[in-house]
């Protein structure tokens, strides 16, 4: 077993967040996960306290790994390309593993089970309080998100990558999205 001795968090949350992103841990109980990533369940309750507190680090991890993209667009990204270019990200193949287990960790959440409140603020309050701090509308915020959410959500279910990037292209060219609506800085939105 790699993690009998005291192994760091961050490596021992990287093994985990592997697994999820492959198999999922809906089902997954945490002597189960410990035994699936080489490790034990004395060290994830270690490093994490519960099996809520391990589901809040990985949306967590996952969150801020977004925000941080996000914000590599940098302030002058009009809304619209900072949309374009997270949704052609997001929508990649190789990223398909890492949307499957953020629907998965959402749909935890929407039951309140104790423990995942954390999980609740990676997922939209940190987005909507960054959004407050740089002036971004708050409203188009949420619509960004929702919509490509829910286009990611569609594109897992379906696989029609054809159809999920008509109806992204045919968002951005509403006639909601004219120069009107600021742009905003930092990117634009997460998962």
């Amino acid at each position: 077993m790699r993690y009998i001795s005291l192994v760091g968090r961050k490596e021992l949350l990287a093994d985990v967040v592997e697994y999820a992103r492959r198999c999922g841990i809906a089902e997954v109980s945490l002597r189960e996960l410990a035994e699936l990533v080489g490790s034990s369940h004395r060290m994830l309750l270690y490093h994490f306290g519960s099996r809520e507190g391990l589901l809040a680090a990985i949306v967590g991890e996952n969150e801020a790994r977004e925000r941080e993209i996000a914000a590599s667009f940098g302030a002058r990204t009009p809304r619209v390309d900072a949309l374009r270019r997270s949704w052609t990200r997001l929508r990649d193949p190789a990223f398909a593993g890492d949307e499957r287990l953020f629907f998965e960790l959402a749909a935890m959440t929407m039951y309140a089970r104790p423990g995942t409140e954390r999980v609740s603020e990676d997922l939209m309050r940190r987005w909507i309080g960054a959004a407050n701090r740089s002036g971004v509308d708050v409203a188009q915020l949420r619509l960004d998100v929702a919509v490509v959410r829910g286009l990611l959500l569609d594109l897992l279910i379906t696989g029609d990558r054809e159809g999920t990037d008509a109806a992204f292209e045919r968002y951005l060219a509403s006639p909601r999205q004219d120069p009107g609506f600021p742009d905003v800085p930092d990117g634009t939105i997460g998962r």
